[in-house]
């Protein structure tokens, strides 16, 4: 099983570059843009602003659901529909960083087929 806070090998070729501002797409169409990043080992993961698509609201994506990052493109690709990630646990910009919201969304995605 993969841990969910840690990338896919290979996912980030260009170790250093700054992810923000990059787009966000879902397996099934754009979902928004990177607002912050981490690469803290482990502790992996992105808030994707999603926009007008769901109303203005950030989601957490941990880095296991990243497929790959294009640079020269600046896109992230995620192993995720948009409506997994509509139904993920609703982010919140004081809790985000607990543990307890962390296991909340490490278990919610941990539940769907890793993608190749």
């Amino acid at each position: 099983m993969t841990e969910p806070w840690t990338y896919r090998e290979g996912v980030v070729s260009d170790a250093g570059v700054s992810l923000i501002g990059f787009d966000v797409e879902a397996t099934d169409g754009k979902i928004g843009s990177v607002d912050e990043e981490s690469s803290a080992v482990g502790d992996s993961y992105l808030v994707v602003d999603t926009g007008f698509w769901i109303f203005g609201k950030k989601v957490v994506m941990p880095a296991s659901t990243i497929t790959r990052v294009d640079t020269q493109e600046q896109k992230v690709y995620l192993a995720r529909t948009k409506e997994e990630i509509k139904d993920a646990p609703e982010f919140d910009e004081n809790t985000y960083r607990e543990p307890d919201y962390r296991q909340q969304v490490g278990d919610y995605y941990g539940r769907y087929p890793h993608l190749p």
